[in-house]
């Protein structure tokens, strides 16, 4: 089983760990891709610098929070209720370093713009066009509007993971509920949505199992774990 998620590897790894999971794992919408024994990374697809400078631009101007990501760190301009909150939930460090723009040196793995669900529909209704080609743009969950390099996507991160382990898309179910889920379920044979995932990802399943709630995708594994025996 390969994890594919949005989240940093440092706060991915431990749960791997937990669950006794070894193969690559998928990370950062799919900019990465990382040996969870190891904790080499196997590929980092950074956004260049000039364009995340002008993201960082773009979503502070709009006034919301940015996290920035370097080296698997989390960085911020300062320690915002939003930055408290995100930390919180990943359970992360914060490394505030004033000006993002005059600190950031290196290209970024990722950004993230945090605030209002609402809001930031609107903002990646503004920013999405205007970074066609540039930058990925993609809501992970209502109140993350996420920023990758433009080569990025969960589809592309596992195709990464399948050339490297020898399967196929024809060999995988796919399972996922957010937006940034799109381009993993086009890239699987086989596209599993929870029920109350985005709609766009409802219209891409072939299945759809019993909602996060309900642990529909505790219940799908469990289904085929019974039917190997």
């Amino acid at each position: 089983m390969i994890v594919v998620t949005g989240r940093m590897f440092r706060s991915t790894r431990p749960y791997l760990t937990q669950a006794g999971l070894d193969d690559p794992v998928v990370c950062y919408q799919g900019a990465v891709v990382a040996d969870p024994v190891s904790g080499t990374w196997l590929r980092h697809v950074p956004i260049p610098r000039v364009d995340a400078l002008d993201a960082i631009d773009a979503i502070a101007r709009a006034g919301f929070h940015v996290n920035c990501y370097v080296d698997d760190e989390l960085y911020v301009a300062e320690t915002t209720p939003e930055a408290i909150a995100y930390a919180g939930y990943q359970h992360l460090d914060i490394n505030e370093v004033g000006d993002l723009r005059e600190w950031l040196t290196a290209d970024p793995t990722k950004l993230v713009a945090v605030g209002d669900p609402r809001a930031l529909d609107e903002l990646e209704a503004v920013l999405k066009p205007r970074y066609r080609g540039r930058l990925f743009v993609s809501k992970s969950l209502p109140h993350f509007l996420e920023f990758a390099h433009p080569d990025v996507s969960k589809g592309s991160g596992l195709q990464f993971a399948a050339d490297r382990l020898g399967f196929t898309a024809a060999q995988t179910v796919a399972a996922g509920d957010g937006e940034n889920d799109r381009e993993l379920l086009d890239w699987a044979g086989y596209g599993v949505a929870v029920a109350n995932a985005h709609d766009d990802i409802l219209a891409r399943a072939d299945l759809v199992v019993p909602s996060v709630d309900e642990e529909g995708i505790a219940q799908l594994l469990e289904a085929f774990v019974d039917s190997l025996r």
